[in-house]
């Protein structure tokens, strides 16, 4: 029974851990991407900028404020960590969309919305 219980643990703490979110998203001209914008824990993004343009990407924690800057190239793709109630801004400040490939680890119970620039 103890072998079973802690099998359990196990497998579950393994999901858990292994969970994440793919997903393509377009971003109008001259607006921006929220993801996480809301109390959460850590996680990581795969991003892909597959569109014509750059991107901004800021790190904003939900209590105000931004700070981390990173411009992502068309066709570049970076790796950022996000920190505890922080969320990831993608901002497209041109007037044609913009398409990005995301992939999200960690905790995956994030909000999601886009915001007028």
């Amino acid at each position: 029974m103890k072998k079973l219980i802690l099998l359990i643990i196990v497998i579950n703490l393994f999901s858990t851990s292994c969970r994440s979110l793919g997903s393509t998203t377009y971003i109008k001209g001259n607006d921006a991407f929220i993801l996480g914008n809301n109390k959460h824990g850590a996680f990581s993004v795969r991003l892909k900028n597959a569109s014509k343009n750059n991107l901004e990407l800021w790190r904003t924690p939900i209590d105000g404020g931004q700070h981390s800057p990173v411009t992502v190239k068309p066709n570049e793709t970076v790796k950022l960590n996000v920190e505890k109630n922080t969320a990831l801004k993608i901002e497209n400040k041109t007037n044609e969309q913009a398409t990005v490939e995301l992939l999200v680890k960690g905790n995956i119970g994030l909000s999601m919305g886009y915001k007028n620039q």
